[in-house]
Formats: structure tokens, C-alpha cells, sequence
């Protein structure tokens, strides 16, 4: 029966580059000259470091514009507020979020049954999603459909088997 696998990834190789790369161009841009402007990432942590609000939006910036080169999505990435850190300068810290969540699982598996294809099943397999169907074109409708929406995650689609 075929099938596929809905899965929300991020390659950690690609973060690595963008983040190498972002950091390359803060020491070198003119306007980040003496800000002491830094991200450091953790795994699937990234902090970032700037003198002063203004010059850490910018460094959002250059890191996001990174990111997007390098083809990783921005939906899998959650910032979380602007704090005040050591020595007058401030920090953000992103999160890298990898997986489907039980509650997002649910709403593809709603938004997939409301499609109404004959014969198309899904169900959650730890933080994937697996569809099946009868119908190889059925199965190919659904990924059509899933890319259009907006459920706030990066979505892959993998394991394609007929």
C-alpha cells in the first residue's frame, strides 16, 4: 500500500553554516564594529548577543537572511523575548524546533480526513506522521495540499513507497 512519512526537520549542518556565516559578516560589517555583537550556538540553541536592541534586530536579521539561504525554513525557529544580559548589552535567545507535537499531529490529521480522498488514512508515529492510501495520485494530492497550508511548522515529506 503506499505510503509517506510527514516529518518536520532541520539539518544541523545547514544551521551550523548559516550561523558561521552570519557571524563571519557581523565582524565584519561596519556598522557591527565595536557592538561586540555575537551568536553562539548550542545544539538547537541559538543566543544572540549586541550592544543595544536596534543592533541585535539587526543581527536577527543578518542570521534569518542566512538561514533562508541555506534553505532552512524560519517556521522552525521560536525567539523568545529581548532581556537585558552582563555589562548594559542585551541577548535572545532561538530554538531550533524539530518534530511534530502531538497537537499539530492532530490538526494534520484533521485538516488530511477533511480533504475528503477515499481510502487516505494517517496516523502519528512518535513525532512523524504517517499517511497511507489506495492511490498513489491521492497520496500526491495530499502533499499538494499540506505544502499550501500554513500550520506553522516546516513540513518534509519522505519515504514516498508504492
Amino acid at each position: 500500500m503506499p505510503s509517506f512519512d510527514v516529518v518536520s526537520e532541520v539539518d544541523h549542518q545547514e544551521v551550523r553554516n548559516a550561523v558561521d556565516q552570519a557571524q563571519r559578516e557581523l565582524t565584519t560589517r561596519y556598522d557591527f564594529k565595536g557592538t561586540n555583537s555575537t551568536i553562539e550556538q548550542t545544539d538547537l540553541t541559538l543566543t544572540l548577543r549586541s550592544a543595544s536592541e536596534d543592533r541585535l534586530r539587526a543581527v536577527r536579521q543578518v542570521l534569518e537572511e542566512r538561514l533562508v539561504k541555506r534553505g532552512v525554513s524560519l517556521k522552525g525557529l521560536e525567539f523568545a523575548k529581548i532581556e537585558e544580559a552582563a555589562g548594559g548589552t542585551v541577548r535572545q535567545v532561538a530554538t531550533l524546533t524539530v518534530g511534530i507535537s502531538s497537537d499539530k499531529a492532530r490538526e494534520l490529521n484533521g485538516f488530511i480526513k477533511k480533504l475528503g480522498l477515499k481510502g487516505i488514512q494517517s496516523q502519528t508515529q512518535g513525532d512523524q506522521l504517517r499517511v497511507t492510501g489506495k492511490k498513489r495520485d491521492d497520496l500526491q494530492a495530499v502533499i499538494a495540499k499540506l505544502k499550501e497550508g500554513d500550520f506553522g511548522i516546516a513540513l518534509q515529506f519522505n519515504n514516498f513507497r508504492d
